[in-house]
């Protein structure tokens, strides 16, 4: 068979050389293909149907993203609300605001409830303050007493307190100072600038010295037990309360140690009077300068104020009532109660229910708990209630205690416009 010289014409050339440039593209694009790692689901989103990578799916993202108006906000709230609360009277407070009463038909028996909620987002200038009657502990005031002295939009009884006195029983903390620490480890809401936490709460406090660390057991409280230290400040009172059986007072002042001794002692205006038992206070008896170191578990790192409660009503989304744990089994019963709470989307709920009478037989803590899970609350809390309980708004209270106007209250949580 002969052998014949293959000649290219022309238009020949260029489609051959054509088709070695693709030829060799392939081959590069093949290379490269097994060289480099597959695309994997993770690395692309399904949109409307199609699979967008997502450099695509980020640039769409960016071009989607508006900053909602005030108007905006504003609206998409009051449908929230409108939404969560039918049957209902809504009332405008505030931009943020809302007042709503309603009446329920709990198994059969009708209850009386107003509820207050905030949105912060949407007003950056409200303002969730714990408040005292006075600068004293021991100290009462009536609901409207306290809101107008401190010019609030809203404000509902807070936590419980000794009736004899008016001292907090519980956790509170006014912008970063401790007033008084736990009892019983019950459950506390800390307020920070920029959300809310829920949690029980301990008291990891003690006075440091060269000479060793001395463990507090709490703060402005009454003695639970007689080996406890306690230690009291100027918002106690003039003096501290007398020492247990066998113990000692210990003035501190300016962080040192003016007076040692088994008589009730005056405390200074800038220090404190440390109270307890003489073998637990005596490694502090040749200490000059100590220091008070006051935190909590959970450390609540740049929480401004805390107020406690208990028990629990709402937990991570799902109803939990422990009152035995936190040894409140003696408020069960259908009775006036008062709540707060906090949704998904950060807003602040505050609820007042009327009990004890025909209209309104008042709630057990099992069936608010079950209200303020379905209003949203994804972690709620009891407060003070029964004859405590109150709400004031705009100037008035909107509530129906037994007591016109309601009792007179140690403490109150009130909402507040940035002055």
């Amino acid at each position: 068979m002969d052998t014949k010289t293959l000649k290219l014409t022309p238009p020949k050339m260029i489609a051959t050389a054509i088709n070695l440039s693709i030829l060799t593209a392939l081959v590069v694009l093949t290379n490269n293909f097994f060289k480099s790692p597959p695309i994997i689901a993770k690395e692309v989103r399904l949109a409307q149907g199609s699979v967008v990578s997502p450099l695509l799916e980020n640039t769409r993202a960016k071009e989607d993203i508006k900053e909602l108006t005030i108007e905006e906000q504003a609206t998409n709230f009051n449908n929230s609300i409108r939404n969560r609360y039918k049957n209902s009277m809504i009332y405008d407070v505030a931009l943020g605001v809302k007042h709503i009463k309603l009446t329920k038909t709990i198994n059969g028996r009708p209850v009386r409830i107003n509820v207050v909620e905030i949105n912060q987002k949407l007003n950056p200038n409200l303002q969730i303050n714990p408040q005292l009657s006075s600068s004293r502990l021991a100290s009462k005031s009536t609901i409207t007493t306290l809101a107008r002295k401190n010019n609030s939009l809203v404000a509902i009884n807070g936590t419980y307190f000794k009736p004899q006195t008016g001292v907090p029983l519980g956790t509170l903390m006014i912008n970063g100072k401790i007033y008084t620490g736990p009892i019983y480890n019950r459950v506390a809401m800390g307020i920070f600038d920029e959300g809310f936490d829920m949690a029980r709460l301990e008291l990891n406090a003690q006075v440091k010295s060269f000479k060793g660390n001395l463990k507090v057991d709490n703060i402005n409280q009454p003695r639970m037990l007689s080996t406890h230290v306690i230690v009291y400040t100027p918002e106690w009172g003039s003096f501290a309360p007398p020492s247990p059986k066998y113990g000692k007072q210990i003035a501190v002042e300016n962080g040192k140690i003016v007076s040692i001794g088994t008589q009730t002692m005056p405390i200074p205006h800038n220090g404190y009077v440390i109270v307890g038992p003489d073998e637990r206070l005596s490694k502090l008896y040749r200490a000059k300068h100590v220091d008070l170191d006051i935190k909590t578990i959970p450390n609540w790192d740049n929480v401004k104020h805390i107020i406690s409660g208990g028990p629990y009503l709402v937990k991570n989304g799902e109803v939990f009532v422990d009152m035995t744990e936190q040894k409140l089994g003696a408020i069960g019963g259908k009775n006036p109660r008062t709540a707060i709470g906090y949704t998904q989307d950060g807003n602040f709920i505050m609820v007042a229910v009327d009990g004890r009478e025909g209209a309104s037989v008042g709630l057990t803590l099992k069936e608010l708990a079950w209200f303020m899970k379905s209003i949203g609350c994804i972690n709620a809390m009891n407060l003070d209630g029964g004859g405590s309980t109150v709400m004031y708004v705009n100037g008035r209270v909107v509530n129906m205690p037994k007591v016109k106007g309601g009792i007179a209250l140690s403490n109150a949580l009130t909402i507040d416009l940035k002055s």
